[in-house]
């Protein structure tokens, strides 16, 4: 069957990729930007891959027609606090007509559970998307599920973040709210589930784990798992906002998607029964099951995708196309050159970069450069990186954002997004003549932003030689 599949480079898309694959499909990847898409090169040739964007006005001849059934799996909860919602609806509105000018039989959104009359401003933009989709062209298969758990999933971070950070949790009165949380594994299992099942088209499922449980207890399970000790209390005195910045400083989360998160976790996301379990013969895990399995990824250095490397995580909402030309002219530049002996091993020193091991030089004075963009609401050091030895573009490595990674051109492209008066950019590359190269660039915005540039030139002096020379030594 010809599957179409959106959001492949989101953290549900990079694990429903394999296992269509597995099933013999053929499937069309829709992406916005197909430098993303990094997977391995024999999966790469089983695909075919279409770069559209669905906040545009459809182009119907970028789709193809001859299409079975297709994933909606796209959101766009945090770019902007204002105003994800309106554009949930309007990527919705062209999927559909997109959809409307194929052969497509089967459409299968992944929304979230909504069964109370309370809804956060999230939820509710997953509830009108599902109106949004319904159509007389196709059958529509929705399914909602509740909190998703699995090594690099945002509620799996976010409690890995409080519990192993807090020796004493003090928390906002939400921690107490119930939900049933989901593994990742189970929620794959439902979306190729569906598909083509004739009981389950022009039908809404919620999906859940076989527990109902509190934000809570389900860190008190992950602390008992980690074998930490960590007293919990609660207290109605945090505002909504206090809360926010409480998640905000804590955890890995942009200011922006905290405040989403704390709306949202305040609101029960529990199952209504239905027999989905048993028409496809899915028995879901519970959640200490889950964090056993998240826990082994972890450790085996396995993770396959992780919500930080969406652009959700970035406090400015940017796609890689923006920067990915780093300016010659109008920018201040910190050029560094350095004789490499050994290229294998300054090529890893590189795609090591950041994240648990540092910056190779001072890596005391980074942290405070964190800590400096967290206090004005950037995302800081918190994101580090989902593997300690490989890089993609796309990816999210502390403060940057990776806009080009290739190890046979031997060149590596990061884009702050830090909060900065301007834009940066940070590069490594080697030439021919076994010359390493490390270019920082700074484009100021206005006169802040080049006093900013003065004001931080003299710790670039010891710090960048410093890093270039550890690079190429080590």
């Amino acid at each position: 069957m010809r599957i179409l599949l959106t959001g492949v480079t989101g953290y549900v898309g990079k694990r429903l990729l394999p296992a269509l694959i597995e099933k013999g499909h053929h499937v069309i990847c829709c992406v916005r930007e197909k430098r993303r898409l990094n997977f391995h090169k024999n999966l790469l040739e089983k695909l075919e891959v279409v770069e559209v964007d669905f906040l545009n006005e459809p182009d119907f001849e970028i789709i193809p027609k001859n299409i079975d059934a297709a994933y909606y799996l796209i959101h766009s909860m945090t770019t902007s606090s204002e105003k994800f919602d309106l554009l949930e609806s309007k990527a919705a509105e062209n999927f559909k007509k997109y959809m409307e000018s194929t052969r497509v039989k089967q459409l299968i959104y992944l929304s979230g559970i909504t069964n109370t009359t309370k809804l956060s401003r999230h939820l509710a933009s997953r509830r009108k998307v599902e109106e949004i989709l319904k159509s007389n062209a196709y059958s529509l298969t929705v399914l909602r599920a509740g909190i998703v758990v699995g090594s690099g999933s945002a509620s799996f971070e976010i409690i890995r973040d409080i519990v192993e950070k807090l020796p004493v949790i003090v928390a906002p009165k939400w921690l107490l709210t119930q939900t049933q949380p989901i593994a990742i594994r189970d929620v794959i299992s439902y979306l190729h589930g569906v598909l083509f099942q004739e009981k389950c088209l022009n039908q809404t499922f919620d999906i859940g784990g076989p527990e109902i449980l509190t934000y809570k207890e389900m860190m008190i399970q992950y602390a008992k798992e980690r074998k930490l000790k960590r007293p919990f209390y609660t207290t109605s005195l945090i505002s909504p906002k206090v809360s926010s910045y409480w998640l905000f400083f804590i955890t890995s989360v942009s200011y922006k998607l905290a405040i989403s998160l704390v709306e949202s976790m305040k609101t029960e996301v529990i199952c209504r029964n239905n027999d989905l379990e048993q028409i496809l013969q899915v028995k879901p895990i519970t959640y200490q099951q889950a964090l056993k399995n998240a826990f082994q990824r972890i450790k085996q250095h396995l993770v396959l995708s992780s919500w930080k490397d969406s652009i959700i995580s970035s406090s400015l909402g940017l796609s890689l196309s923006d920067f990915i030309e780093v300016p010659q002219f109008g920018c201040y530049k910190n050029i560094k050159k350095y004789k490499v002996e050994n290229i294998d091993r300054v090529i890893q020193n590189i795609w090591t970069i950041g994240g648990e091991k540092g910056y190779y030089y001072a890596n005391w004075l980074w942290k405070i450069r964190g800590f400096f963009d967290q206090i004005v609401g950037g995302v800081g050091l918190k994101r580090g990186r989902t593997s300690p030895r490989e890089i993609n573009p796309g990816d999210a490595l502390d403060f940057w954002r990776v806009l080009y990674a290739s190890r046979e051109k031997q060149r590596l492209l990061l884009f702050a997004e830090m909060k900065l008066p301007g834009e940066a950019w940070l590069e490594f590359k080697i030439d021919e003549h076994k010359m390493l190269h490390q270019t920082a660039t700074f484009r100021p915005r206005g006169i802040l932003g080049r006093l900013y540039w003065i004001a931080t030139s003299p710790f670039h002096f010891f710090i960048f030689n410093g890093m270039i020379k550890n690079i190429a030594e080590n």
